[in-house]
Formats: C-alpha cells, structure tokens, sequence
C-alpha cells in the first residue's frame, strides 16, 4: 500500500507538470479513424522497414512503455485488441518528446495519429508523428495486470479484468451475441418481446425467498420479482398468444457457482400447445444458439464435450432415481423416502411430503450424472402450483426441466389453467407461507382473477440465460459470465 501510495503521488506530480506545459490531460473528445484490429488485418501484407501512406487516428491504453533514448515503443491496448506504436523526437520535437517519455505512465489513454509500418523484427507497428493524451491514470494497474490471476480482484474490479484478460472481454462479447441470437430464434417463431414489472406488489412464479423495499409514496411494501411468469400468463389471458420476455430476477437465496442473487432469464409462453411442444423450444433454442455464437453444436466446459443437437433425451425423475441411484420410489410411501434420505444423507429439512422429498432425492442421486442434454419429465405435483396434472399419472405434473452438465438448464410446464384448481393450490401455499416458509408464494388475487376470466391452454418455458451462457462459453462459474457479480463486503 505504501508503494502504491508512492505511485499515486508521483503520477500526480506529473498530471500538475502535463498541465503547466499546456497539455490538457482530460480532453473532450479525439476524432479516431481506425481500431487496432482493422489496422493489423488491412496491412498484414506491409513489408519490413516499409511505410503506409495512409494515416491513422487511433486511440487506446498505455500496456507496455519503453525508452531507447530518442526512440519509444510501446503497446496500446483498445476495445478490439493491442497495436505496437513507436515515435522519436525527431517527428514530435524535443519538447514534446521529453514531456511524453517522462510524463506518460502505463494505464494512459492517448490517441495517436501516424502511418504504418513493420519493424526489422517483424510486427506490424503505429509510427506516431503525434499523441494526444485523453486521460491521465492517477492509479497504476496492479503489478501483475497482464493476465490478472486473482480471482477475487478480477470479480470485484472488473474494469481491471477486462484490461488485463482480453480472454476476459471475449466472453462478454459473447454473452451480448448470445441473448442477441435468443432473439432471434424466438422473433422468428412469432413471439412478441415483452417486459414486465420488476417492482411487484405480490411476487410469485417459482419457489424462492425475495427481496423487500418499501415504496414511500404508496407507503407499501414491495417486491423484487423472483419471476415474470405470473405477468406473462396475465397477456396470455388479454389475447396475445405468444409472448417473452428477457429480464432480470431477483432471489434471495444461496451465492455459489450456479446462482448469484439477481441473474438473467428469458420466460415465454404459448397458447394451444402443452409441455412437449415447449421440449422442442427448448432443445432448438440452445442448438440455434451454440450454432450462431460458436458454428458447432459441441461445447466444451470442465473437460467434457458435450452435443447439444437436438432432439434430446427424455427420463422420468421417477427413472432418473432407479437409474443412477438403484433406488424404485414409484410405490414408496413417506416412511420409506424418510429411510432414503437417511441413508442416502440427502439434505432435506422441510416437512415430510413426498413430492419434494422425492424431489430432493432426486438432486441428491441423479443430477450429478446428467451431463449429456436430457429433459427431466413428469415431476410430482407437490413441486409447483402453476402446472397442471399430468394427463395419465394424476400425482404428477407435467413439468420438465432440461439437464446439460449436471445443471438444470431450464423449466417448463403444461400451464395450470383451472381456476379452481389454480385457487386452491395457492390458497394451500399461503397457509405454508404464513406459517414462516417464504420461498412459498403468497396468494396473489390478481392472478387468479384473471385465469378466472379465462387463460387458453398454453405451454411454457425459463431458460437461465446466465447458465446458458457459461455452458456455450464453457465458464465453470457463473461469476464468469456476469460483469458485476455480487460479492460480500
């Protein structure tokens, strides 16, 4: 710390020394007329010791500063990649040339205007005959910026990340091309794009403890939406018959390498059709994507290779327990799942029912071993109020959850569209929620009143787009695909 206190105060030493020679170290503006990367891809054919005629304006941070007496080379890094640059003395003038080669410091932003030419030693490089400074680094980049390691540093300072990780910078890059291709895959089905209250007054939608505030005007308090579901449902009533929406949502619950408290998910719904159809989405949705963004279908993440062509594999939860943890619960009563969870140590700690007991077994045993896509069907009915009854099997739902590299990837449902039925299953919540569970909903009258009125049968489908991301890009936490993740004090 006494050391960079030391950095700092001689960096601004010579922010104070720029300005009495009369250079602005924070100007508005710099007309630049090329990035890095166009300049290396246009003149990959320039010859040892030969010279573009043509001059460019570029601009970029200072990485690498070296002075070889009345000559300096260095490296200028700008949102596309990094450039080398060289200018003398001769071509800025003694006055100037001094004042840059002892006043510069690595992190400088500065535009440079010059032509191009390749040194003896081979790299394309910007011969400067003049540089603006556009912004004075008062704080020097850590020691080791050049492929920051620190992975507590690079999540909580970013800014430095980004500079330091171009790898870094590729990933978010594509993340922006990720929820741009969801898009279109959904636009070019005839799905409306929507949004929906981030504030509401009764949340609902999924299974999560929320976060409150307090809107002093109304003086109520409010929620953070843990889920756009019950709003989508609300359009599919008013008329409209495919609809999405791409937003944030809010959870308080558990930070770990799959969950941070506000992530990225895209909800949509359509009329007339049930869980099967919402399957295909699913399935067609990440093998566009991996497509578009990656122009393959197999993605590598945490050493395995995994093909996400559709169609996908299809496995009961019921199946999935027999299947990789050699345990039959089909005709299992409470009792028995009590002396599977005990033996099996499955972490359970509501009380006994047994749709989510055979829920949580289910993670316990099974989900580890879903690396290749499957979509996990036919879920107990206890695990949601917003599906309806599976057609054939009356203690279930029909509700699946596609599976790649042990990680739920996504939700889907035959929507619940009885009324009665849809009342009373929230009613039987709100009793759990008024006695202390508050990742139950409450009973939100709104909604109920609308299905009332009269929802067409629908299917529906959440895609995490966070976890998306992380499988195409092959990031292994999702504090690798979100810019800000929220960190502890």
């Amino acid at each position: 710390m006494e050391e960079e206190n030391k950095l700092i105060k001689q960096r601004k030493a010579n922010l104070e020394a720029l300005r009495k020679l009369g250079i602005n170290p924070y100007p508005y503006n710099f007309d630049r007329n090329a990035s890095s990367i166009q300049i290396l891809n246009k003149h990959a054919s320039v010859k040892a010791d030969e010279k573009t005629k043509e001059k460019y304006k570029i601009t970029g941070r200072i990485t690498n500063f070296r002075v070889m007496g009345k000559a300096t080379f260095g490296h200028l890094l700008d949102a596309t990649g990094k450039i080398q640059f060289y200018f003398r003395q001769d071509d800025l003038g003694t006055k100037d040339y001094k004042a840059f080669t002892k006043l510069l410091d690595l992190g400088d932003i500065i535009g440079i205007e010059g032509k191009v030419f390749r040194t003896r030693k081979g790299e394309l490089s910007l011969w400067a005959e003049k540089i603006t400074l556009l912004s004075k680094s008062i704080k020097p980049l850590p020691e080791k910026f050049h492929g920051l390691k620190d992975v507590e540093q690079r999540y909580r300072q970013r800014y430095i990340d980004l500079i330091s990780n171009p790898e870094v910078r590729e990933i978010f890059v594509k993340r922006t091309k990720i929820i741009q291709a969801v898009r279109e895959f959904l636009d070019s089905r005839g799905f409306l794009e929507v949004e929906t209250p981030i504030l509401q007054p009764v949340y609902g939608g999924a299974s999560a403890r929320p976060f409150k505030t307090f809107m002093h005007e109304l003086k109520q308090e409010v929620y953070l939406s843990i889920s756009p579901e019950t709003y989508l449902k609300r359009l599919l009533v008013g008329g409209y018959e495919k609809v999405y929406t791409i937003c944030k949502n809010f959870r308080n619950e558990s930070i770990d390498r799959t969950h941070n408290p506000e992530f990225t998910m895209m909800e949509c719904y359509q009329a007339y059709v049930d869980y099967e159809e919402m399957m295909k989405i699913a399935e067609q949705l990440y093998e566009y994507v991996a497509k578009k963004v990656n122009g393959t279908t197999i993605i590598e993440i945490e050493g395995k290779k995994i093909d996400l062509k559709a169609p996908w594999k299809r496995l009961t939860m019921a199946d999935a327990i027999k299947k990789f943890g050699n345990i039959d619960i089909s005709k299992m009563e409470i009792k028995d799942l009590q002396k599977v969870i005990k033996e099996n140590k499955v972490k359970y700690d509501g009380e006994p029912n047994k749709g989510l007991m055979i829920a949580a077994i289910f993670e316990e045993l099974a989900e580890e071993h879903l690396i290749e896509p499957v979509h996990i069907i036919d879920h107990p009915k206890e695990t949601t109020a917003l599906c309806k009854n599976h057609r054939k099997y009356h203690h279930l739902i029909e509700r699946f959850e596609p599976y790649i590299n042990s990680w739920e990837a996504g939700n889907g449902y035959s929507e619940l569209n009885d009324p009665v039925m849809q009342r009373e299953l929230l009613e039987d919540q709100e009793k759990l929620r008024k006695k202390g569970n508050e990742s139950v909903y409450p009973m939100d009258e709104d909604f109920v009143n609308a299905i009332e009125i009269g929802m067409p049968p629908a299917g529906g489908l959440g895609i995490g787009i966070d976890r998306m991301v992380m499988l195409i890009t092959g990031q292994p936490s999702i504090r690798d695909v979100i810019f800000f993740p929220f960190m502890k004090s």
